[in-house]
């Protein structure tokens, strides 16, 4: 399945204009995914080249990414990364920018992988969202809720993981699947159409917490392929 951009087909994203309405419209009705749709002006694939090559995760020191010899179209997008961090920072967040070449994977992915590149949804134990943008490089992928089902709910996943637990499936068996988040994790439906979430746009995500008015977004980081650049990655 090759993702495509979002459309309004896809009921439970709304779409922004400005970051105070991404910031402060509130997830209600189904909507569980709020995008504010930038065409992003800047040289980031510049900042990528002059960090050079890497592995897995790099987070970028704010301090360093000011210091790099870029050119004026470089500068740009540095100035547009430092304005984004500086408002997610207004609202009491924690964000951090990341060149990403590679997220780890389940050494042992038993039944159910647990890594980011299998779809999921993210979770906390009190009222949260998860905010990102890609900059550069492959985007995050979503797909809608009604498009996906828990791969715990699979009659023959939930048989295995029931055979590996060695016990009944109740209320312990419940905490077993969360603690190890195997719950968190989805199947695509044979009918499902992922979506990309795109380059430049800012996104903000419902997370699973008690109390939710939605169900989280569903949504997974991009496979590697070979070839492709590192991503370079707001996330809070």
């Amino acid at each position: 399945m090759t993702p495509s951009t979002p459309t309004p087909v896809n009921h439970h994203i709304r779409h922004v204009r400005s970051f105070h309405e991404l910031a402060h419209t509130p997830f209600a009705g189904g909507v569980n995914a709020l995008c504010w749709e930038r065409k992003l002006n800047g040289d980031f694939g510049e900042v990528i080249r002059l960090l050079g090559p890497g592995e897995g995760i790099i987070n970028l020191d704010e301090a360093a990414l000011s210091a790099l010899p870029v050119s004026p179209a470089g500068r740009v997008a540095v100035e547009i990364m430092r304005e984004d961090l500086r408002l997610l920072r207004e609202l009491n967040l924690a964000p951090v920018l990341n060149c990403i070449h590679a997220y780890p994977r389940d050494e042992d992915p038993e039944v159910v992988a647990t890594d980011v590149y299998s779809f999921h949804a993210d979770s906390a134990p009190v009222e949260a969202d998860t905010w990102l943008c890609t900059y550069h490089g492959a985007s995050s992928e979503g797909v809608p809720n009604r498009e996906t089902i828990r791969r715990v709910d699979l009659p023959e996943t939930r048989a295995e993981l029931l055979a590996r637990y060695g016990a009944a499936d109740d209320e312990d068996f419940q905490d077993f699947l969360a603690d190890n988040c195997f719950d968190l994790h989805y199947a695509t439906l044979p009918s499902s159409r992922p979506y990309a979430f795109g380059t430049g746009n800012l996104w903000r995500i419902a997370t699973q917490w008690p109390g939710s008015p939605v169900p989280p977004c569903i949504h997974r980081a991009p496979p590697n392929l070979p070839g492709q650049p590192p991503r370079l990655l707001l996330i809070s």
